[in-house]
């Protein structure tokens, strides 16, 4: 008698644990309701700023940049792998001066001559770019 409770028990657990990983994975109609998790959305601020990593957005300054404005930059040929090393030096905003050039990895305001040192992705539809370092936090790394 003792066996079958036992048996009857992880025959319960068994189907209890396949209900919850189905609806955990799969959504089933009327299931179990599970939690569901809220990331913090990522609105620009309202000053006119972006946040960095925003499209039209300058990765040195943050700022907003309007249809038809450029970030300036050097991309350099790739060695056989399927991204470029690219130098960011900024948008027209923060090269004349109106606005601070900061790196978004270390915070450090960079001088006239710095850059930001980055990885170019090209796929088909549009590029991606991965903001690394700055010249000199990128070089501090380097042992």
């Amino acid at each position: 008698m003792g066996s079958l409770l036992q048996v009857l028990i992880m025959i319960l657990i068994g189907v209890l644990l396949l209900y919850f990983g189905f609806t955990l994975f799969f959504a089933i109609p009327g299931g179990f309701p599970m939690p569901v998790l809220k990331r913090k959305s990522r609105t620009p601020k309202p000053s006119g700023e972006g946040f960095p990593g925003a499209p039209r957005t300058c990765p040195v300054c943050s700022a907003k940049l309007n249809k038809g404005e450029r970030v300036k930059s050097s991309a350099f040929p790739s060695m056989g792998g399927y991204d470029r090393l690219m130098h960011i030096s900024g948008c027209c905003y923060c090269l004349e001066g109106d606005r601070n050039r900061v790196c978004p990895v270390c915070g450090t305001v960079l001088y006239e001559k710095e850059f930001l040192i980055a990885r170019l992705f090209e796929k088909p539809a549009r590029s991606h770019v991965h903001v690394i370092g700055c010249s000199r936090c990128k070089m501090r790394r380097i042992p």
